[in-house]
């Protein structure tokens, strides 16, 4: 059955509404398990480096770094996401989904195999900067395929579930590095290394199976490649049909675009900002918020059990703090289709602020189980929360500047609060560790919770409700034929 017809230029296809149709199936989590898991390399890199700031510290066995070193690495590491995210999303519009997934995740490999070998602090910092790079570059190229190829009713849960798999490879990364970093078991010189190592034959495990994953036949069909979309759709269903063993309806919904091989810069850039200027201010708050948190607290939390609790294996800690990131994200993922985006996200960032706020304030009287027990109920809901900005950015815009903007709100947001994050905190401690006292870092903790409850409440007033709808209606392509124009458009933003 072709669902496509070339007219000048122009194709109507129901290549969108046959995807969005389909019932779950194993298909869909060659998917979810080839593109989701680079979330699990991301947190396994994160808390690798978060788990040996000491070991990083000697001179005979490790570089030699500094507390503020180690923030400085945390901030390199989140500066090169930034700038990957940029540089890999545009080309990811360009030249489609697949071709960067790909390639980030080969970049991503050669930079971890570079940190295993490094042999003064300039050559890791140099080194987690370009691993930085190829996270970023995939947070743009995966989040846009997955949601590209997930049906609309099961769109929401899949992909704050899988951007909270992140926690998985934090709590994988957790544990290894007890025995690691045990110099009774592997040499102090090795341990540390060995920890990248591990994550780069992760990554090579993960790129067998990428390969198997198709390009989004939504991108295809925009970029004058009808056939090829048409194909891997027919191939989709047919797979889907064997493995359910049902047989799928017709559709009648289409949409009609004018096709073009390339979209300039310039147009997506006027499309997001002045077209959609409220979506930008809410996927700005979401994104500062979650990456000041996240990044200010989880990159340096090592180094807080550490240096004010005399806590020499973060491991147990830390695996502790993860699980209960990736259980909050799985538990709660489902009520963000069935309650709604605003609900929930409102919900989860306020709530999670403000049981920051509270930690804060207790601080002085905490202890190392009781600061990770406060820390573990906070972010059960921060991560489903944080994970939902990745969604709500990859959803609200048009197609054809999906993975620009997630990359563009993700490097500003994270450059805003991920990179000055680890700074402030590794500065915090520096100067708190002179005294012993733990209260000197409560003023991290207050901005980020001030700053989650602002992005909880954008949301409230700015949200869209996209649970259950094609990305189609809630963002209307370009290159659609009867794309909303002028005051259209600004009745689209708050449906």
């Amino acid at each position: 059955m072709m669902s496509s017809a070339v007219e000048t230029g122009r194709i109507t296809t129901n290549v969108p509404a046959r995807l969005d149709r389909l019932p779950w199936a194993r298909w869909h989590w060659i998917v979810v398990i080839g593109l989701g898991t680079v979330w699990i390399l991301d947190g396994l890199e994160v808390t690798i480096v978060g788990s040996m700031s000491d070991a990083l510290k000697p001179h005979d066995t490790g570089l030699g770094m500094s507390n503020f070193d180690i923030g400085f690495a945390g901030a390199a590491y989140v500066a090169g996401a930034c700038l990957g995210a940029l540089f890999f999303g545009q080309l990811t519009d360009r030249f489609g989904r697949k071709k960067l997934f790909l390639l980030t995740l080969g970049v991503y490999i050669c930079a971890t195999v570079l940190t295993a070998f490094s042999m003064s602090p300039l050559w890791y910092f140099i080194a987690r900067f370009l691993t930085g790079t190829g996270i970023g570059g995939e947070y743009a190229a995966i989040n846009s395929a997955i949601d590209e190829l997930i049906p609309a009713k099961y769109r929401g849960r899949v992909d704050i579930a899988i951007n909270g798999s992140f926690w998985v490879g934090a709590a994988a990364g957790s544990l290894l590095t007890i025995p690691l970093l045990n110099p009774n078991v592997i040499d102090a010189s090795w341990g540390w290394r060995l920890a990248f190592a591990l994550g780069a034959v992760l990554a090579v495990g993960i790129l067998l199976v990428r390969r198997n994953v198709p390009e989004s036949p939504r991108w295809l069909f925009i970029h004058g490649q009808e056939d090829r979309a048409e194909t891997i759709v027919g191939d989709i269903e047919r797979t889907v049909a064997e493995e359910t063993g049902h047989e799928l309806n017709d559709v009648s919904e289409s949409i009609t675009v004018r096709q073009r091989k390339t979209i300039g810069i310039g147009l997506i850039a006027r499309t997001v900002f002045t077209v959609y200027p409220k979506r930008s201010v809410l996927c700005f708050s979401l994104f500062v918020g979650q990456a000041f948190l996240y990044n200010a607290f989880f990159f340096t939390y090592g180094d807080t059990l550490t240096t004010f609790f005399g806590v020499n294996q973060t491991g147990w800690y830390l695996a502790v703090f993860a699980a209960s990131n990736f259980v909050g994200a799985l538990v709660l993922s489902p009520l963000f289709d069935r309650l709604g985006r605003i609900r929930m996200i409102t919900g989860t960032y306020v709530l999670s602020g403000v049981l920051l706020a509270i930690a804060g304030l207790l601080l002085g009287n905490l202890s190392a189980t009781s600061l990770t027990a406060i820390g573990a109920i906070t972010f059960f809901f921060a991560s489903a929360g944080a994970s939902a900005a990745y969604l709500t950015a990859s959803e609200i815009f048009p197609m054809e500047t999906r993975a620009l903007c997630i990359a563009f709100f993700y490097a500003i947001g994270t450059a805003a609060g991920g990179i000055s994050g680890p700074l402030l905190f590794g500065a915090l401690i520096d100067h708190a560790s002179a005294t012993k006292d733990v209260t000197g870092i409560a003023l991290g903790y207050y901005i980020g919770a001030a700053l989650m409850i602002g992005g909880g409440i954008v949301e409230s007033v700015l949200g869209v409700r996209a649970e259950g709808r094609s990305l189609e209606s809630i963002a209307r392509p370009l290159t659609a034929e009867d794309a909303p124009t002028g005051s259209d458009h600004a009745a689209a933003q708050t449906a």
